[in-house]
């Protein structure tokens, strides 16, 4: 088990909830659309946000987000080991840089020696465009290990052990292979996610097989899906991808089959119907919508409740894989929906 570090009002690591991560594409020194879109990744369930921070003047701008949300905000920095400092006296919840790209040992102390001074928890990032020379003659998996431990043993060096730490590629295998090692290397805490992975449907692909293959191996404490684009819909892509890893069940899992000529109603529509009445809720309840009898009920067996299409417009309903009614197409989405809510009450009276 990883250990724990406190960032704000959360903890990572040491069998703790997974946090969901993002980062702004906004123009810092634009306030009013960075506090616009830290809003939006805070209503979306984003756990911890990231705000690039390249010059004071972004400093001194990001003094108008700190405390005013619930979500910690982290400082991302590269190059310049004094906005490090300035952004953890001005109260930063974490600090995330690279020890190779800040400079000398002495600066390093520097911003050791500030994140110290006010709790800032430090994540050391470490990408495979980021790699020092000494390392080239490896694999791009063990020279992101070794990287990594390295700056790890610097900040030991100077008595810091607050410390979270990512290696990450575009490549997935080579993004899988490096949490592996490092997994086996270090208890501490871990960010994984499979970084620049692309826009829309293959950087969605690629993160959820590279967060999902470690996931199910039991590695990391905090995810992040790098998509192209708007920051939300990473936050929904990683809650989607923790939900399907079990690690996240608080939510109403619809399962459906493909459908086959057996199917003779409209099944997508059905789903598509319960998954927008559906999507607000926290509790676990798990619903099979099945195009036929002929191995429905069976298959989703451990679903709470269900049903399975039938004849001359009429469906099986079922629960628990035992059919206990017979009820009109036309009434699936309002009977499943009724037995959802009376579900989500009688848990809540127990």
């Amino acid at each position: 088990m990883s250990a724990t570090v406190r960032i704000k009002n959360i903890q990572i690591g040491g069998g703790n909830r997974i946090a969901v991560q993002s980062m702004t594409n906004t123009d810092t020194l634009d306030t009013h659309a960075t506090a616009d879109q830290l809003k939006r990744l805070q209503l979306a369930g984003c756990d911890i946000a990231r705000i690039a921070v390249s010059s004071e003047a972004e400093v001194n701008a990001c003094a108008a987000y700190i405390g005013k949300f619930d979500m910690p905000l982290v400082a991302d920095i590269q190059f310049d080991y004094r906005l490090a400092v300035k952004c953890a006296e001005i109260g930063f919840d974490k600090i995330r840089f690279n020890p190779g790209n800040i400079g000398d040992e002495s600066k390093v102390k520097y911003t050791v020696d500030a994140c110290k001074a006010h709790g800032t928890p430090i994540r050391i990032g470490v990408n495979t465009g980021s790699l020092e020379k000494e390392f080239s003659g490896m694999s791009k998996s063990d020279a992101l290990v070794a990287s990594a431990l390295k700056h790890v043993r610097l900040l030991e060096k100077f008595g810091f052990y607050d410390i979270v730490i990512s290696v990450k590629s575009s490549d997935v295998k080579t993004t899988v292979d490096a949490y592996r090692q490092l997994a086996a290397k270090t208890d501490y805490a871990l960010h994984i996610g499979v970084t620049e992975s692309g826009a829309d449907e293959r950087g969605v692909v690629r993160s959820a097989i590279g967060i999902g293959a470690l996931l199910i191996d039991g590695i990391g404490d905090t995810v992040r899906v790098s998509l192209s684009g708007d920051p939300v819909k990473e936050v929904a892509a990683a809650r989607l991808i923790l939900q399907e890893a079990g690690l996240d069940k608080d939510y109403c899992e619809i399962i459906s089959c493909p459908t086959c000529s057996r199917c003779k109603y409209d099944l997508k529509s059905a789903v598509d119907e319960l998954k927008a009445a559906t999507k607000d809720i926290k509790k676990r309840v798990k619903i099979a919508v099945m195009g036929c009898v002929v191995n429905g009920p069976g298959e989703a067996s451990d679903a709470d409740f269900g049903v399975a299409g039938g004849a001359s417009g009429k469906a099986a309903l079922f629960e628990r894989g035992k059919v206990i009614g017979t009820i009109d197409v036309a009434d699936i989405v309002p009977t499943l929906l009724k037995m959802i809510n009376d579900k989500i009450a009688d848990d809540g009276n127990n």
